[in-house]
């Protein structure tokens, strides 16, 4: 994948761009090149040891002979040759580097202040690139991802960016990936770290949070009421088509009691007795009066 960004990116420079140029030393650059070539001959083996430079395997040298960048691309790892007075090198480190953001004020699209911080993650593919085409590519990448974090979350709103980290998180890394591209930088990751909401916010979003959690509450316990209502309807005419149903239930109820509460044994009187026995005693009461 670098190797096929590093060619994109060269065939789409365009020719004015530093390092791309390929036009020769020309006559005195080669008059100098010899007089630098027998000075290290002449001063031979002492300037051997300040010739040879040790690149690292994390590490690329641009080297400018004559202020030019030689062969067009980087240098290393391994040992390189550097001709005294007319070479001049820079060392360019490959590694993943970390950009800490810090805090930013960031007014949301439905007008909410917050303070969001972040962390990018990218490398440098192309030390030609990230030399010649910008003075100090880790400055400028820093100051571009705190820019680019506040414009795009200031067209989101503060639930958008509360819940949509991810995404948002990815948007800026392709931002910044198109944006770096020509500094021969590669975004590798964007993380969004905190987001920060004023005090008085927070409690207003608890009390609405708690208000819904309640009212949901209950519409789950209506529905369960209605639940339990049709369910003993439907035992209610499970029972009165089975009288002795009506026994076994209330024998398991009594299982169960005495097993719970071994000193308390209820016996239920069914309402038709009550019923019977005060329909008889009225009756009897009619009786007598009319006797009398």
């Amino acid at each position: 994948m670098i190797f096929l960004r590093t060619a994109s990116v060269t065939g789409l420079l365009p020719s004015h761009f530093p390092g791309i140029n390929s036009k020769q030393l020309g006559v005195c650059g080669w008059i100098l090149f010899f007089l630098s070539f027998l000075l290290m001959i002449i001063t031979f083996p002492i300037s051997i040891w300040m010739c040879l430079k040790i690149i690292k395997e994390y590490e690329r040298a641009v080297v400018f002979r004559l202020g030019r960048i030689q062969a067009g691309k980087a240098k290393g790892p391994g040992l390189i040759l550097v001709l005294p007075c007319i070479d001049v090198f820079v060392k360019v480190d490959l590694r993943t580097f970390t950009c800490n953001i810090p805090p930013q004020e960031i007014l949301t699209r439905d007008s909410v202040t917050t303070q969001v911080d972040g962390v990018v993650y990218y490398r440098i593919y192309s030390a030609v690139s990230a030399v010649a085409n910008v003075n100090d590519v880790h400055k400028a990448t820093f100051l571009l991802a705190q820019t680019t974090l506040r414009n795009v979350l200031g067209t989101q709103t503060l639930s958008q960016i509360l819940t949509g980290r991810e995404e948002i998180a990815h948007n800026i890394q392709t931002l910044l990936d198109d944006a770096t591209e020509l500094w021969g930088i590669w975004v590798a990751r964007v993380e969004i770290k905190d987001v920060r909401i004023p005090v008085q916010l927070q409690r207003s979003m608890a009390a609405e949070a708690e208000a819904t959690r309640e009212a949901r509450a209950r519409v789950l316990a209506a529905e369960g009421e209605m639940n339990a209502s049709k369910s003993m309807r439907s035992a209610s005419m499970v029972l009165s088509e089975s009288p002795i149903a009506l026994q076994l239930r209330y024998l398991q109820t009594l299982t169960t009691i005495a097993t719970e509460k071994n000193s308390t044994i209820i016996f239920p009187l069914p309402i038709n007795i009550l019923e019977g026995i005060g329909g008889v005693n009225y009756n009897n009461h009619q009786k007598v009066s009319n006797r009398s």
